[in-house]
């Protein structure tokens, strides 16, 4: 698969999935604009990955504003003249049970998981619309489908991200847009690295192939879905987890 020539954005990416997203389609030549809360975290993930070659610019930006969706898709467009690949990968986690779950912790997880993702989805399919090409890739997970205690506003909010994605697949495919969810298992991120040992063991005795996913294998399916060998895929969510809800 290659990029060269294609631009994109992708959310979240100093870290974790979104940076191996990141690495894996500007090592393919994409040009990026790569996005964070934390301005200085993604800009050391830029420079890296510039060390390598790749054409990556770095912004800080909070996509749970309307006006910094905005400002991505204009500062993508004026660097690189186009848009072609957007990656909603930005998320935030405030675990609790239900019953003790304040609402500013659900209002902001919404507001940065799923929210965020509705204010690029459609700050990006301006420039997208007009060139009659597109992918959009929305980074889920499995617990948007199976559910976890705990997580009810996480939960919610990637549940919801599924719902996106097929109601903006079915409008956008005549302009020749696809748009696509991801959905990983556990991987090992350090979101995951911070679980005690005994939660880790008990989330892996659940997993069919014994093991945690590596942020890696959820940027290849990531890549598929961005390239051209996917044109023929839209709405679809593609499972990244090793078996654990099937």
């Amino acid at each position: 698969m290659t990029f060269a020539g294609r631009a994109g954005i992708v959310t979240g990416a100093s870290r974790g999935i979104g940076y191996a997203v990141a690495e894996r389609l500007a090592g393919a030549g994409a040009g990026l604009l790569l996005c964070a809360r934390d301005g200085a975290a993604v800009e050391r993930a830029a420079a890296t990955l510039a060390q390598g070659g790749a054409k990556v610019v770095a912004t800080a930006a909070d996509v749970g504003r309307p006006a910094d969706a905005e400002r991505l898709v204009e500062a993508c467009l004026t660097q690189f003249g186009r848009l072609d690949i957007l990656v909603n990968n930005a998320g935030i986690a405030r675990d609790a049970l239900l019953l003790r779950m304040k609402p500013e912790d659900w209002d902001a997880v919404l507001a940065v998981n799923l929210t965020g993702a509705f204010h690029c989805t459609r700050a990006a399919l301006r420039a997208m619309v007009k060139q009659r090409a597109g992918r959009i890739i929305n980074v889920t997970s499995v617990v948007g489908v199976m559910g976890n205690a705990g997580q009810a506003n996480y939960v919610a909010a990637k549940a919801g991200l599924i719902g996106l994605t097929k109601a903006a697949a079915r409008e956008v495919a005549s302009r020749g847009i696809t748009v696509n969810a991801v959905a990983p298992g556990f991987i090992e991120t350090e979101m995951t690295a911070a679980l005690p040992a005994a939660t880790r063991e008990g989330y892996r005795t659940q997993i069919p192939l014994g093991r945690f996913g590596s942020p890696g294998e959820v940027a290849e399916v990531v890549a598929f879905l961005a390239s051209d060998a996917a044109a023929y895929i839209t709405g679809q969510v593609i499972h990244v987890n090793g078996g654990l809800w099937m």
